[in-house]
């Protein structure tokens, strides 16, 4: 949609960083919140609830939050925000099961009426975001938003697409930065491509 905000493009062929480089962590990470949270900003002025999506949205969730209340303090524009919370999963391994599962979280119930911005970590084929959509909107909010930290290419891809995005990215599987891989490497502070070794030492 020429009305969505740009997202990062990382290529295919996209080489990386050497690990080496990351002494100090999630280096990159604060022009991309600071760039996301004012396109939140940008939104309107009316509250708004975020809904972190966890396990794998909390580090994006709370730094994105950061800079929402830090651009609150400091601009003439602000946006009254209160936070909830829900736990899906869909993974085993590498792979989506394709059956999501709400294994936690608040009632969405207290979403009636209002404007609520869903933060996740990363859609792959869209199946679990559309999934969640369709519960959230049975509680019939206002207005319903969605900012991703990552988008992944994959021929896999039912085609959504959200409101705000991060980065696009090749159809890789990445850890860290709170993403997991059978509840491993989420306590990474950057975001790496599993090898194929750690697929199977990890491997459910």
């Amino acid at each position: 949609s020429p009305t969505r905000n740009p997202q990062r493009l990382v290529s295919d062929d996209e080489p990386g960083y050497d690990l080496d480089l990351f002494c100090i962590p999630h280096h990159y990470a604060e022009d991309l919140e600071k760039r996301l949270a004012r396109d939140v900003l940008k939104m309107g002025g009316h509250h708004m609830v975020a809904l972190c999506v966890l396990k794998g949205g909390y580090k994006f969730f709370a730094d994105l939050l950061d800079y929402i209340k830090a651009l609150n303090r400091n601009s003439d524009g602000s946006i009254p925000m209160t936070v909830d919370f829900i736990r899906l999963k869909s993974y085993c391994n590498d792979q989506s099961t394709g059956n999501i599962k709400e294994t936690g979280g608040d009632d969405l119930s207290t979403l009636t009426g209002k404007n609520v911005l869903i933060v996740e970590d990363i859609i792959d084929t869209g199946k679990t975001m559309q999934t969640l959509l369709s519960m959230v909107k049975q509680h019939n909010p206002k207005m319903v938003k969605v900012a991703r930290l990552l988008v992944k290419r994959t021929p896999r891809s039912v085609g959504y697409k959200p409101d705000l995005v991060g980065f696009e990215i090749p159809d890789k599987f990445v850890v860290g930065y709170a993403l997991d891989y059978n509840e491993y490497f989420s306590d990474l502070n950057h975001v790496c491509v599993i090898s194929e070794t750690g697929k199977v030492k990890y491997k459910a």
